[in-house]
């Protein structure tokens, strides 16, 4: 009677949701803010800019970029016009003083150092551009493997709270003063600070009840692209590259008060038989949420009844009980490729927004604010529908937009850029959508493992969206075809994995296994019963006869 008590009371705390989980939101979405600033930096910090091929004979003391005498003749770059014979030095260079050859360039003249490819010397090197957002990708990686782990052992809070402090690591790139220098502090903070968005997101799904997991994505999406949104607004006003990273760096030294304002997930706590302090969490939640339970009681319930009310067992698990599982090996297979496929879309989409006519920062952030409504398009469907359902169709509209976009000829701009702003609405209601959908998928005992794992293959797609423009080079409508394959492929994947809309939150493979051998049992009851109602209609139908 009292375990029944005891469980009864333990649910309905995690069940309520209510001031606690509103404030340990905004503290669980607040790094995710400046980490989502710096994760695409890049695209304005390493931006192109206007340069020229420095010409020693005719240049000044001043050396300015824009010069009279400079040939409009020269195709691009990366050339260095030759002079005539007939230049004498100390002639006043004029369009009539080359030649209308070229050759290689091999130092330049800036328009401006406000990006790093004029304050370290990156012309004519797209590659090396490139690179800097392949390396923050791959940073981000190590660190998604690194603090997943961490999740499970030390707990999900000190592993937010150290990536949260890795974003100041950021300013030191404003140090660098060759390209080497520059891509080693992009590694560096990258691979302290990425980890973020697993810490944060199993926090956050954790400390709900089922009903607000969704919640929980939505949210954790919005400060993502608030993120987005609110770095090009900076990047408007300001330009210069070490500035800006000063402004998005520096606050992150705020975060070392949460050692005191950030709680631990109870579940975590339970699970890995931290009773006290999963009672002392509990009492808060209750108490913050004026929950109409007897707080007192709680005092009296022992291990063994909060892990059955948690219904979670004593063994531990890890890596090897996955890998002996097919059920645990085929979830997260469709689910690393379909976080691989959303983020690959998303990013790609990001970066080619600035190639789209108009002013680079304007279109970005219209491509960032198209998020918004996403999310709520993904709120109602998940909730309504299910989870499976809505991913599937989200992908396949999502891929039709985009190759349709592709194939729009230039000349009509506003169906072009629509289709590619639909497409953009749709991958970001599919990237909160399968964030949310993976971690119900996995059990608590490993789930920030897997979905470390997960987030791993999330940015295999991100280090791979800024080559992605690189595609147009060999055909225009490359990019966008390659976006809506990897997405219809994601959309039948999809097929192979359960509904969990209305589920309990899993704590152990058990569980999960447990679950599953019921569904299947399910279904062959129900075509076992559909193949006896056929045969009684059969036999009915002939005896008419």
């Amino acid at each position: 009677m009292d375990s029944e008590k005891g469980k009864s009371v333990v649910s309905d705390i995690f069940e309520k949701f209510g001031k606690y989980q509103i404030i340990q939101y905004f503290l669980a979405c607040l790094p995710i803010v400046f980490v989502s600033m710096n994760n695409v930096n890049y695209v304005f910090i390493a931006g192109d800019i206007e340069y020229r091929c420095y010409v020693p004979e005719c240049e000044n003391s001043t050396t300015e970029f824009l010069v009279p005498w400079w040939p409009d003749t020269v195709p691009n770059k990366c050339l260095k016009p030759i002079l005539k014979d007939s230049f004498a030095v100390g002639e006043i260079c004029t369009n009539e003083t080359f030649t209308g050859q070229y050759e290689a360039c091999t130092r330049w003249v800036y328009e401006s150092n406000d990006t790093v490819v004029g304050e370290l010397d990156m012309a004519c090197e797209p590659w090396r551009t490139n690179f800097i957002g392949m390396t923050r990708n791959i940073g981000m990686a190590v660190s998604m493997l690194i603090i997943g782990w961490l999740c499970d052992r030390i707990g999900r809070k000190p592993a937010l709270i150290i990536c949260s402090l890795g974003v100041f690591l950021g300013n030191f790139k404003t140090m660098a003063k060759s390209y080497n220098l520059y891509i080693f502090f992009e590694f560096i903070e990258s691979s302290m600070s990425g980890g973020a968005y697993t810490a944060a997101t199993v926090l956050m799904i954790e400390i709900g009840g089922k009903k607000t997991r969704f919640l929980a994505g939505v949210l954790f999406a919005y400060a993502i692209y608030m993120g987005e949104a609110i770095f090009a607004c900076i990047a408007m006003f300001v330009p210069y590259w070490k500035h800006l990273l000063y402004i998005m760096c520096s606050p992150s030294l705020i975060f070392l008060s949460y050692f005191v304002l950030l709680k631990e997930s109870p579940r975590w706590q339970i699970l890995n038989r931290r009773t006290e302090k999963a009672k002392k969490t509990l009492r808060k939640i209750a108490g913050m949420n004026k929950i109409n339970v007897n707080l007192d009681y709680l005092d009296t319930i022992n291990e063994g009844i909060l892990k059955q009310s948690n219904n979670a067992k004593t063994k531990r698990e890890g890596y090897v009980a996955v890998l002996k599982s097919k059920e645990m090996m085929k979830r997260l297979l469709v689910a690393a490729f379909c976080r691989f496929a959303v983020s690959f879309i998303y990013y790609g989409l990001i970066v080619n927004s600035v190639y789209l006519p108009g002013n680079k920062y304007t279109n970005f952030l219209l491509a960032a604010v198209m998020s918004f409504p996403g999310e709520i398009v993904s709120m109602y469907f998940m909730n309504k529908v299910g989870r499976k359902l809505p991913l599937c169709f989200g992908y396949v509209i999502c891929a039709a937009a985009n190759i349709a976009s592709a194939y729009t000829p230039e000349d009509y701009i506003g169906v072009k850029i629509t289709l590619f702003l639909i497409g953009k609405l749709l991958v970001a209601a599919c990237y909160t959508g399968i964030a949310t959908y993976t971690m119900e998928l996995f059990p608590t005992s490993v789930r920030g493992s897997l979905l470390g794992f997960c987030t791993l293959a999330s940015c295999a797609g991100s280090t791979l969206a800024p080559l992605s423009s690189m595609l147009t080079t060999i055909s225009p409508i490359l990019t966008s075809f390659c976006f809506g394959c990897v997405a219809v492929i994601s959309s039948l994947l999809l097929i192979l994995t359960p509904e969990t809309k209305d589920l309990p939150l899993m704590d152990t493979i058990i569980q999960i296994y447990d679950h599953a051998a019921e569904v299947k049992k399910r279904k062959e009851e129900k075509k076992q019963k559909c193949a006896a109602d056929n045969n009684a209609f059969d036999l009915d139908y002939s005896t008419h006869l």
